[in-house]
């Protein structure tokens, strides 16, 4: 059986990928991380151990032909120096999960790959200052690194994902101030619209780049062709759960200067073309409230769980 290393692979993406992949038993897939969450699935070894200590990825990780590696945790050029400088044994197909985070601001909707990336820091963004501006010096090193040693690469960059383990505030964001009657922010004004792609979707994309020579040594964005508006995010929650928001609109100017909480930019677009992956794999991602609904009820479990939990350490 082929071997596939993950590096990361426990939360969110990673772990819905990881699940989607054992089932099928194409691999035996290995799972690279500090072990914080474990992950107990037949076929699927865990190694502990931290990419920040290089000597983890020399001496933990077993030695031998991988061939494949799926990097869902790789934030700066150094990640991806070190993991492939001290990696025992040889690599068929490296996948690197970037993100739609190191595009420069544009005109041009909706952003293609080709379209000019940051080229510093993004001091506005706060804590995320250096976050999509070391994305995109990782996927530059990767790139050269792969030339460099011979080893076909891809590189994805998922869109805003929702889904199963989602641990971000981004649907829950929506779903708590439903169940709570909390008054949902709504801008009253422009509206601005973001790409999305389900957490299952991703997966199957993934599985479907590995090995894949359609696909090799090439960056595509991964992110659905719908253009979905704050308010559509709030209807299609509406139709999928049958409750109503308790609406509030408001000014983008207001909510800027309230500092009133957002999952996404109240006064910005995130539209990105995903065609090109689309086209090569022949996928169509799922309909926004198609995905969405399945979020619903996954989220219903997890709540299900989190009272039951609770109901259980009641004295």
């Amino acid at each position: 059986m082929k071997s596939l290393l993950v590096i990361g692979g426990s939360y969110f993406a990673g772990r819905v990928f990881v699940e989607c992949l054992s089932a099928l038993a194409r691999y035996r897939v290995y799972l690279f991380n500090r072990g914080h969450l474990r992950v107990d699935i037949q076929g699927v070894s865990q190694i502990t151990g931290d990419r920040e200590r290089p000597q983890d990825i020399a001496e933990r990780i077993p030695q031998r032909h991988w061939d494949v590696v799926v990097d869902f945790c790789a934030y700066t050029p150094e990640h991806i120096q070190s993991l492939l400088s001290r990696l025992s044994g040889s690599v068929g197909h490296y996948l690197f999960i970037s993100t739609t985070s190191i595009y420069a601001p544009a005109t041009l909707l909706p952003i293609p790959e080709t379209a000019p990336k940051v080229q510093a820091p993004q001091p506005e963004l706060g804590d995320y200052a250096d976050y999509g501006y070391q994305k995109w010096l990782a996927e530059c090193h990767l790139e050269a690194i792969c030339r460099e040693k011979a080893i076909p690469y891809t590189i994805l960059r998922p869109a805003i994902i929702y889904g199963r383990y989602n641990y971000a505030p981004r649907e829950s964001f929506f779903f708590d101030h439903l169940l709570s009657g909390t008054p949902l922010v709504v801008p009253e004004n422009r509206q601005f619209y973001y790409s999305f792609i389900w957490v299952e979707d991703l997966a199957e994309m993934l599985i479907a780049c590995l090995e894949n020579p359609l696909v090799m040594n090439q960056a595509f964005n991964v992110a659905s062709e719908e253009r979905i508006s704050y308010a559509q995010i709030a209807d299609t929650i509406e139709e999928v759960t049958g409750r109503r928001f308790e609406r509030r609109p408001m000014g983008t100017a207001e909510i800027i200067r309230q500092g009133v909480p957002m999952p996404f930019p109240p006064d910005a677009h995130l539209l990105y073309d995903g065609r090109k992956l689309c086209q090569a794999l022949g996928f169509v991602p799922t309909p926004f409230i198609l995905g969405m609904a399945k979020t619903w009820q996954d989220y219903q479990e997890v709540i299900r769980r989190r009272m039951q939990m609770q109901k259980e350490k009641s004295p």
